[in-house]
């Protein structure tokens, strides 16, 4: 079986969660399989208690109830746990980019954690499915593994499945790289600033990625709209929009960048 090229511990991590919105959800459940370098592999599953109500509409989807986490401890009580048990790995997932890693940061940031994913490589494994397939999870599974996947949507069944597709893609894609970074590149798409995707880079320069100001530099909308800047931080945008916006105007009064009033 072809294995991964690791020069450091990677991460597989899978959530569930309240819904859909990183800026508004939580974590109920998360499952995380750390890969070392030699072989070894060590698991952390955890189920949490939101602090707010779980929609039906999402236990229907992963069968976790209120009942069910009561008793479990918030995040921000196992948050810096957690971090530790992910410090110095590479990080990998089955869509993670889109939503698992922009919520995690969100819970991070809520419990007064600074997260910087930036220098971790992060594998894809959907868009490696994607680029050679297009398909679910499930399908993916099904695939490359010739299994049906059980307790969809448990986050451990969710992340272990993701770990077997990504071996079998090693296996059956000759020319699939084994690096972690290589990988990294191939399944990463936008080169983003934050984790939602508000703003992504493009020649060089954070432009918006939403909106009316789409495809405009940050620094140029702040320059002539600063009044932008204030509604984007009293809105319901993320955490961490929020401190990337601010790091952005930062630099721009560092630069002496005029602000118009």
């Amino acid at each position: 079986m072809a294995q991964l090229q690791l020069k450091r511990p990677i991460v597989f991590f899978d959530l569930e969660t309240t819904g859909t919105d990183p800026a508004k959800d939580r974590i109920i459940e998360l499952a995380l399989v750390k890969l070392q370098p030699d072989g070894r592999r060590e698991k952390y599953v955890k189920r949490v208690n939101p602090g707010v109500p779980i929609p039906p509409s999402s236990t229907e989807i992963h069968g976790i109830s209120d009942e069910d986490v009561k008793d479990a401890p918030l995040f921000k009580h196992i948050a810096h746990e957690v971090y530790e048990w992910m410090k110095g790995c590479d990080m990998g997932g089955y869509s993670s980019g889109k939503f698992d890693l922009p919520l995690l940061a969100e819970e991070f940031l809520r419990s007064n954690i600074d997260v910087d994913f930036t220098d971790r490589h992060m594998i894809d494994v959907q868009q490696i499915f994607f680029k050679m397939e297009s398909r679910t999870l499930s399908a993916a599974y099904n695939f490359y593994c010739s299994k049906q996947l059980e307790n969809a949507h448990s986050a451990e069944a969710d992340i272990m499945a993701t770990i077997e597709v990504l071996e079998a893609q090693l296996d059956r894609y000759d020319a699939l790289s084994r690096d972690v970074k290589e990988l990294h590149d191939y399944t990463t798409q936008d080169e983003y600033v934050d984790y939602a995707r508000r703003i992504v880079m493009k020649d060089g320069h954070p432009v918006f990625n939403f909106g009316k100001n789409k495809g405009l530099k940050v620094e140029d909308v702040f320059t002539r709209e600063p009044q932008y800047y204030d509604w984007m931080m009293q809105a319901d945008f993320a955490l961490h929009t929020k401190q990337k916006i601010s790091e952005i105007l930062n630099r721009m009064k560092l630069k002496g960048l005029g602000m118009k009033s």
